[in-house]
């Protein structure tokens, strides 16, 4: 009787084993298409040995929980590589709006084709039209009607970038608060986990924090440090802290110089600058370095026409026989030229033509004028050269961050497609398990049906009746 007990606890162990592998495995196909959930599966281990008249039986049991399926340096290299392709993607995102500003595209960056590059080449045909017939009323009002335009074309390119860092601004302070509400939710995961399972895989609530994770390194690059308690430690790239265990610490922004920047920390860092990783740091850099640099470009040019164009002017007399006025109204300085530069005079009359000392059918000075368009006036080279340069680097800039972005998302794709491999739940893989455990389960229940007739034989001492 002690062997067939030993055989009935044996099978009823099996039994339990098989019942918490079959529920395992009906949870695993719920929850297949459940965001950041991570399969789970059971390991069959034996029970402690007991020898019963000199016989050693040993049942089966799963261990207190499921363990789920992860890779935690896999899941790591996932979320460093989630921030390289966000970071990319910003960066493209803002340079293609740059782009289109200019009127470009990924087959043509020629400045003639563009807005801003019709208005010069126009502006300096009228000067040449002006040189051939200087006494030639619509001649001079066609100048001050392509100075106009031209100054037209750079208020207009400057708004729309000043648009874009606008837009630019905005994204930062709606990123941090994402950033703010994520590691908050990740603090609280934190201190769930340490109070619930501080030694083994907490299941669901490591999905959840998991899934967390992820999503807050679309916004910001992280730094991941596992920690006692079954905890993770987070900080930004330069160290500055956003989950420690149960808590976590807010950044917030400020606005310097009409500028959105990062603030951290109780001593209320700047951190700006060396934030780098997810769409914050590549929306920043696109923002304080590429846009910031195309602009400081455009108020070069703009600056450099104006100031060679006043110079000359400054050098001939009007009809009126005056010396010339400035045909552009610029700045002092050259940062902000090309949103304000505007056409200082509306009197055809005033434009200086004629050079010193003729009459005023003289078109000396409109010459020198019209001449300028192949003159080295900005930065070392002609008008339309630098605009030229500075279309080819636009360009070249947004080639280049389309092309990383796609090899950051390729190499997203496959880090992302080994960790599903391991993680992810396989329906062909489930129905296997679930055929193997049913089997197991079904041969179980049949040796604890044999054991029970014969204990109920032994005990009705092989008289059938109706006790089982």
């Amino acid at each position: 009787m002690g062997t067939l007990t030993a055989l009935m606890s044996v099978s009823s162990q099996a039994l339990q084993a098989d019942q918490t592998a079959l529920d395992v495995t009906s949870n695993n196909v719920a929850n297949q298409n459940t965001v950041g959930y991570t399969r789970e599966s059971v390991t069959f281990q034996s029970s402690v040995a007991v020898t019963v008249d000199g016989v050693v039986t040993s049942g089966v049991n799963t261990g207190p929980t499921a363990v789920s399926q992860r890779d935690r340096v896999l899941e790591q290299r996932v979320q460093q590589q989630t921030q390289a392709q966000a970071q990319s993607g910003a960066i493209e995102s803002a340079l293609q709006q740059v782009q289109s500003v200019f009127g470009l595209s990924s087959t043509s960056t020629s400045s003639s084709s563009t807005t801003l590059g019709t208005a010069m080449d126009g502006f300096f045909s009228a000067l040449s039209l002006l040189a051939s017939n200087p006494g030639n009323s619509p001649t001079r009002q066609g100048v001050l009607a392509a100075a106009t335009t031209l100054t037209s074309a750079f208020n207009s390119t400057s708004n729309q970038l000043a648009q874009i860092s606008s837009g630019l601004d905005q994204q930062v302070a709606s990123d941090v608060g994402q950033v703010n509400m994520l590691t908050k939710s990740i603090a609280s995961l934190n201190g769930q986990i340490a109070t619930l399972s501080s030694h083994r895989d907490a299941g669901v609530l490591e999905n959840q924090r998991q899934a967390a994770i992820v999503q807050l390194s679309q916004y910001i690059g992280l730094d991941q440090v596992s920690t006692e308690g079954n905890g993770i430690s987070l900080a930004t790239g330069n160290g500055t802290l956003l989950v420690g265990g149960s808590s976590s610490y807010s950044l917030s922004t400020t606005q310097i110089a009409g500028t959105t920047h990062l603030i951290a920390g109780p001593a209320e860092a700047d951190i700006t600058a060396s934030v780098t990783g997810g769409q914050l740091g590549g929306t920043i850099y696109a923002r304080d370095h590429q846009l910031s640099g195309f602009t400081s470009k455009l108020d070069t040019l703009a600056n450099g026409i104006a100031s060679e164009i006043n110079a000359q002017t400054a050098l001939g007399v009007d009809e009126s026989g005056s010396t010339g006025l400035p045909l552009f109204i610029i700045p002092s300085g050259v940062a902000g030229t090309s949103g304000i530069i505007s056409v200082a005079i509306n009197d055809p009359l005033k434009i200086a033509a004629a050079g010193s000392g003729q009459g005023i059918t003289g078109s000396t000075n409109a010459q020198a004028l019209a001449m300028l368009s192949t003159a080295n006036i900005v930065g070392g080279t002609t008008g339309s050269g630098y605009y030229s340069s500075l279309l080819a680097e636009i360009g070249s800039a947004t080639a280049g961050a389309t092309t990383d972005n796609s090899a950051q998302q390729a190499s997203l794709t496959q880090l992302t497609t080994q960790r599903d491999a391991l993680s992810g739940v396989s329906l062909d893989q489930e129905a296997a398990n679930l055929t193997q455990y049913q089997r197991s389960y079904q041969a179980a229940a049949k040796v604890f049906s044999v054991v029970d007739s014969i204990m109920a034989s032994a005990l009705n001492l092989g008289v059938t009746t109706s006790v089982a």
